[in-house]
């Protein structure tokens, strides 16, 4: 198996961990999830050359926003697994522990802190909804949750990787 099997393999196994925790936080604590549908539409506009929005929820709507919003979350997540792959190498696949996977995937709560948030109209880190610091807890959380999904889906490619 190569590299780009196992980045696949891995990116998307550990965002369907994350997406799954999203389902059990919504049953479980009534926490409603992210909107990839307003991910769809802040991406689309940056096509436009808008980055920043006051609110996007407030932002005319663009077609296919859901599907790009997902689209997007998971290229995100294959992403953030090819920086772990970047760091640990094809060794981390063959014997995945599971500090490389927390420390990328709590990392990878500076994009949407620094980048996401800011251009959707929340603020950076969050700053600018109404509860900032459960917003943070959250994120980080989901992203601590992503780092599970990382050890997981290395794991579970660990058993058909072959050097």
């Amino acid at each position: 198996m190569n590299y780009l099997v196992c980045v696949l393999l891995i990116g998307v196994g550990a965002t369907a961990v994350m997406d799954l925790w999203a389902i059990a936080r919504k049953r479980l604590f009534g926490i409603p999830s992210l909107d990839y549908g307003l991910v769809g539409r802040w991406f689309a506009y940056l096509a436009r050359g808008r980055f920043r929005h006051d609110a996007i929820a407030t932002t005319p709507p663009i077609r296919g926003e859901r599907l790009i919003g997902w689209t997007l979350h998971y290229l995100i997540g294959i992403a953030f697994a090819t920086i772990l792959l970047g760091i640990w190498g094809l060794t981390w696949v063959r014997h995945p522990t599971i500090w490389p996977a927390l420390i990328v995937g709590i990392g990878t709560v500076a994009a949407p802190f620094l980048v996401m948030q800011p251009g959707m109209g929340a603020g950076i880190a969050a700053s600018r909804t109404p509860r900032p610091a459960v917003a943070r807890l959250q994120s980080l959380i989901t992203h601590g949750i992503f780092g599970l999904g990382l050890y997981a889906a290395g794991w579970m490619t660990s058993f058909f990787y072959t050097p």
